[in-house]
Formats: structure tokens, sequence, C-alpha cells
């Protein structure tokens, strides 16, 4: 399942990286510079997975995580830093995030595994939610 994923980084090298990588393999790419841009973005479209950085203007990641888990429980999210700090680790735990990759990337695996697992998930859900719906028509004649 190919996914839309939205790229939140204050650096535009960060994200033109990013959106070419997963654009090429395949996915529907979409950008922002900071978490309230994210959000403005989000009120108008469903994004699969979220990629975003933690140190940006305006609105950080950690907060950014934490209205999208409010906001959007379905969307998930994965955090990139280049602050290694055990504090920005655990807030990305505890508020939800599905991973935290830190930078600089020496290649983009991990990330990769993260959006297939993010994704995969979603699948397995979305499945889950058919077969319900079956199940609620067959009894419903």
């Amino acid at each position: 399942m190919k996914g839309r994923l939205l790229i939140v980084d204050d650096e535009l090298e960060i994200q033109e990286m990013l959106c070419n990588h997963f654009g090429f393999l395949g996915y529907e790419m979409h950008r922002a510079f900071n978490g309230r841009e994210a959000l403005e973005k989000m009120a108008n479209a469903k994004f699969d997975v979220v990629i975003s950085d933690i140190i940006m203007p305006e609105m950080d990641g950690i907060d950014l995580l934490r209205n999208i888990k409010q906001q959007y429980p379905m969307t998930h999210v994965i955090m990139i830093t280049g602050y290694v700090k055990l504090e920005n680790a655990l807030a990305c735990m505890r508020h939800g995030a599905d991973t935290c990759v830190f930078k600089p990337f020496n290649d983009l695996r991990e990330l990769d595994g993260a959006v297939a697992a993010a994704l995969n998930t979603l699948e397995v859900w979305h499945q889950k939610l058919k077969q319900l719906h079956g199940l609620k028509l067959d009894n419903a004649g």
C-alpha cells in the first residue's frame, strides 16, 4: 500500500531529499515547514504518515505530535531529529510516535522500514474494518 506522506521540517534540503526519495518509491508527497503549517494541511487532506523534525520554529515537532494524536489518531508519526537527547526520545515515546530516527541520515533504510511498518499497520486495520463492515451487513439481512 503506497500512502500519502507529509514531511515536516524547517530545513528545505531535508524536505527535498525525503520528498524525492519517497516520491521515487511511489508515495504521494506533501511538505510543511513547521507544525502549524502541517496542521493546516492536515485540516484539508488525509495523510497516512507524517515524518516530522522535532526542533522547528512556530510549533515544534513534539507539539505537532501531540496535536496529531489528539485530532488524527489513525495518522502515524515518525519523528526525526539532529538533537539526540534522552528527553526528545522520551517525549516522542510518551506522545505516541511510531519511532524516532536520528539525523544525519547515513542511509534511509531505517526511515523506509518505519514508513513501511506504519503503512502495513494501517492496511491491517483497514482490512479488519472491512471485515467488520461485512459482518454488520450480513447480520442486518
